[in-house]
């Protein structure tokens, strides 16, 4: 039995809603329904009515909820025990971030932190949306790092965790350049030659936002979707290769735009139209609330708080 199976069904009890909790839990439906199936074979018996709307737990669903809120609380009582014998790495900065920006925003900030703050000590955990939000409320790192859109918050509570935006990331269409320097397909597509399209697994937070901006759309798109995984690396992999029109973020395709490897994809007239801009942000507990708090976060914490006064109070030009 694997605890996000308890994760899974005390999320369905709250929100009684498959569809909602697959969202919340950052994963897709049919998956979420695969594990609340597998923790009901674990437990022999049915746990939830599937018959009613909305959701409701069976009378065997009712009696392992609150042991699934005692099991999951005791859980993150002994990880914060251990934690507290973790002496020798009080210097080690943890972090908890998604893939995309592990692989692509967190390198560059770093050695550019690195120059004005001064070296320090991280440790990179990298992981989904859900999973990485889960270890800053489970107090399981010091410092999440996150995209925000208003459309798409993180599920996370104001009172308890504050924010910091390091800047902002742009998501956009690509494909591979052709011998003429020109992208091999392009939005919006023709009906009868449809464009390749690698996409993201429903339930990523990168593939919400491009759902968002092709539900936008004032033209008529022609997709035919070959591919698709959670990861944007992945998508990048594929589009290198020329096998269709991905989305990804621009940090993620600075080098291969560059050297004219990928070219943004969108409309000749209106590339615009299909980008969308993101915060990337920097959470953390609230030290009043914070469960452990390290003097090597909170100075980091403080030199970007600092520093980004400093930029908001700056005149440009």
């Amino acid at each position: 039995m694997e605890t996000k199976w308890l994760e899974d069904f005390v999320s369905l009890a709250e929100t009684r809603s498959f569809s909602r909790s697959a969202q919340l839990r950052h994963v897709t439906q049919p998956a979420f329904s695969r594990r609340i199936q597998a923790l009901e074979a674990w437990a022999g018996i049915d746990l939830v009515d599937r018959s009613s709307y909305p959701t409701r737990l069976t009378s065997a669903g009712q009696t392992l909820l609150p042991q699934a809120l005692e099991i999951l609380g005791s859980l993150q009582a002994a990880r914060n025990l251990m934690r507290g014998h973790q002496t020798s790495s009080q210097d080690m900065i943890e972090f908890a971030v998604p893939h995309s920006l592990a692989f692509t925003f967190f390198p560059h900030w770093v050695m550019e932190l690195r120059q004005r703050f001064g070296a320090f000590k991280s440790r990179l955990v990298g992981m989904n949306v859900h999973d990485a939000v889960m270890q800053l409320t489970e107090g399981s790192c010091d410092l999440l790092l996150a995209y925000h859109h208003a459309s798409q918050p993180l599920q996370l509570n104001p009172q308890r965790h504050e924010h910091l935006c390091l800047g902002t990331e742009t998501l956009a269409p690509y494909a591979r350049a052709g011998s003429d320097g020109e992208p091999l397909f392009r939005l919006p597509g023709r009906q009868n030659d449809r464009v390749p399209y690698l996409g993201y697994a429903s339930g990523a937070y990168l593939g919400r936002m491009v759902d968002l901006l092709l539900k936008q759309s004032s033209d008529a798109l022609y997709l035919e979707p070959i591919y698709e995984t959670d990861m944007a690396e992945g998508l990048k992999a594929m589009a290198l290769e020329g096998h269709g029109l991905a989305f990804l973020p621009a940090s993620s395709v600075r080098k291969e735009v560059s050297v004219r490897r990928l070219v943004p994809a969108g409309p000749r007239q209106a590339q615009q139209a299909f980008e969308v801009t993101i915060e990337v942000r920097l959470y953390r507990e609230r030290p009043e609330v914070s469960r452990h708090n390290k003097p090597a976060a909170q100075a980091l914490w403080d030199f970007l708080k600092l520093d980004l006064q400093r930029r908001q109070t700056t005149p440009s030009g």
